[in-house]
């Protein structure tokens, strides 16, 4: 059986090494490639890859995001997250968002395929550099920090001030969200009060702390 796999990772560098490696392999077809959150969930509604590989840190929409919209939408296209943290929020996180395998940008190629692999399969796949403590915590279902972004807001918020941080004007978000710039104000003001933070520049610090964005 030929696995359809679909890539997304804002670095085009990072795609390009992937590519031939994943490419040598007859049992993985590449369906689709994308370099930010919001393309890579219009290429999972069309193309229905096997298995998305998302980037935890993407403009637009973060990987985490894209695999809870997929997990309602597309429960079929089964996620594994890349990226450069291996602390237990961020697995946590991605997990609870309906990822089924989580591995680490300074893996070796081993590591990724067989993550592919093995979440093609039906299983679940952690990285082997994540420690051994960050598994046993989420297994035995520690609750989220109360102080998390992904306690404290909204979905839709969370995308919201996302957005805010990379930049992006009301205009632009709504466009990218098809909501009324109206309703984007709404959601960014719901962010501020209930972050008690009143500057853009004080939500990007939040946004880059809380691994929702990053500078480049």
């Amino acid at each position: 059986m030929t696995i359809r796999l679909l890539l997304a990772d804002d670095h085009r560098i990072f795609r390009d090494g992937l590519r031939p490696l994943l490419d040598g392999r007859n049992d993985l077809e590449i369906v689709g490639e994308a370099d930010n959150g919001l393309a890579a969930l219009e290429l999972c509604r069309s193309s229905r890859p096997d298995v998305a590989v998302l980037d935890i840190s993407m403009p637009g929409m973060n990987g985490i995001e894209v695999t809870r919209t997929l997990a309602r939408e597309l429960p079929d296209v089964r996620v594994i997250i890349l990226s450069m943290h291996s602390d237990r929020r961020f697995v946590q996180e991605a997990l609870r968002a309906g990822a089924r395998g989580y591995v680490l940008k300074d893996a070796g190629f081993d590591e990724l395929l067989a993550g592919v692999l093995a979440v093609a399969a039906g299983r679940y796949h952690l990285d082997a550099g994540i420690g051994e403590q960050v598994v046993r915590d989420y297994l035995d279902l520690v609750e989220a920090d109360s102080g998390s972004v992904f306690g404290v807001l909204s979905a839709r918020e969370r995308e919201v001030l996302q957005m805010l941080a990379e930049g992006r004007s009301t205009k632009e978000i709504a466009a990218d969200l098809h909501l009324s710039a109206k309703t984007v104000e709404s959601h960014r003001k719901a962010v501020m009060d209930k972050l008690d933070i009143h500057s853009i520049a004080e939500l990007t610090k939040y946004a880059i702390r809380q691994g929702l964005t990053q500078l480049d």
